[in-house]
């Protein structure tokens, strides 16, 4: 249902996921995290600065958490849309680390968001999740 990457210029990444990659943002709270649609998964971008910060008197008692380094995060994209993805990608000056296919003819495409998540565009019969 979630997913979750950590990016502390939050600004740079809402306009990555909402602009480029034309996820649907469903909320922000300022400099702590932006949450977006992604079908049916809700991709979740925390600032680790914020979030390693104990939980404030009256809030949710959601436990402090953050991660150091790149994350991964790989996106179901139907083989037929992931040229247009691709061209997409290139359009914004997002840098192509990999296009290949996989032993079983699955395509991915691999590229980085501004804050060095590594992210995968996938057909998915990669998985077989025909």
């Amino acid at each position: 249902m979630e997913a979750a990457l950590y990016a502390d210029d939050l600004d740079a990444a809402e306009h990555f996921y909402e602009t480029v990659l034309g996820l649907e943002k469903i909320a922000r709270q300022g400099n702590r995290h932006i949450f977006f649609r992604c079908g049916q998964t809700i991709v979740l971008i925390f600032n680790p600065t914020e979030t390693r910060q104990p939980a404030p008197a009256g809030s949710l008692p959601v436990p402090s958490h953050g991660a150091n380094g790149a994350g991964h995060l790989c996106f179901k994209v139907a083989g037929e849309e992931i040229a247009s993805v691709l061209a997409r990608l290139q359009h914004a000056g997002v840098k192509i680390e990999s296009d290949f296919r996989w032993p079983n003819g699955a395509r991915s495409i691999y590229f980085r968001d501004p804050a060095g998540n590594s992210l995968e565009c996938a057909e998915p019969k990669l998985w077989n999740l025909d």
